[in-house]
């Protein structure tokens, strides 16, 4: 689900909004919290609900392993360093399969002549920023420098919809509080003020700029053979603006997203 779409706009953002807002007005902080992390999860599996297990694994297990890192004498007999080192390699190992699998594949076929079929491998969104963000946090869990959350709001840590697609890679330390501070889940009509006239900034960045130098780059690439100096350079520069703008018109509505929700 993109910012940019109607979808975001106008059924997800409203509705989680004023789902969020209704709850910790009742004082249901929890269940505004659960509703977060559902809609965050619903936002995830918008492209392909097929990896919606792949993120709930990853949560799961890296919970568990930094919550037996955080705590200090635990009962098991069990060297914490290894345990660091074995939840990093199965985060690494997650992403190592989706993003390089085929690429491997591909190459052993090219040196050896081979003929081995590419498994076809989607890569699954966000994931090499959900997988390093929670790395960060098992290494800190290690060095002692978290405490023991909840598995709520770790859940929200990872998954909180506006940075969960395309980052930015976030650290507990300065969400995990936001989280859990009373006044952030009231209602702050500074914070949405901004938020709205933020995201729309973006909004404005994708739509009118980005998109607009989205054409004239297609249609000077698809017809590269007969560009004459001055397109060859126009195209150039259009494909680079389109990316400076895509990535600027999604920080900013990321920024604005979350302004929304106090964050």
């Amino acid at each position: 689900m993109l910012f940019n779409s109607y979808e975001f706009i106008f059924v997800f953002l409203p509705l989680v909004f004023a789902a969020y807002y209704l709850l910790n007005a009742g004082k249901l902080y929890r269940g505004a919290q659960i509703v977060l992390v559902l809609a965050s999860l619903f936002f995830y599996s918008w492209w392909k609900v097929r990896y919606l297990p792949l993120i709930l694994g990853s949560v799961l297990v890296n919970y568990g392993l930094g919550t037996i890192l955080s705590k200090e004498g635990f009962n098991w007999k069990i060297n914490r360093k290894a345990l660091m080192i074995a939840g990093i390699i199965f985060n690494l190992s997650l992403l190592g399969y989706y993003k390089y699998t085929d690429f491997l594949i591909e190459n052993i076929n090219l040196l050896f002549a081979g003929h081995i079929k590419t498994m076809g491998i989607l890569l699954p969104l966000g994931i090499s920023f959900f997988t390093f963000q929670q790395i960060t946090y098992l290494v800190d869990a290690y060095r002692g420098e978290t405490r023991e959350y909840d598995f709520l709001r770790y859940a929200l840590f990872v998954t909180f919809f506006p940075q969960l697609i395309a980052g930015p890679i976030v650290h507990h330390k300065e969400m995990m509080p936001q989280f859990e501070d009373r006044a952030s889940q009231n209602i702050n009509y500074a914070k949405i003020a901004t938020g709205v006239f933020v995201f729309v900034i973006g909004l404005f960045k994708k739509v009118v700029i980005a998109d607009t130098f989205a054409v004239w780059a297609t249609y000077g690439f698809d017809t590269a053979g007969q560009l004459t100096f001055i397109e060859a350079w126009i195209t150039s520069l259009s494909y680079t603006f389109q990316l400076y703008f895509d990535f600027s018109a999604y920080s900013d509505m990321a920024i604005g997203a979350a302004l929304l929700f106090n964050i």
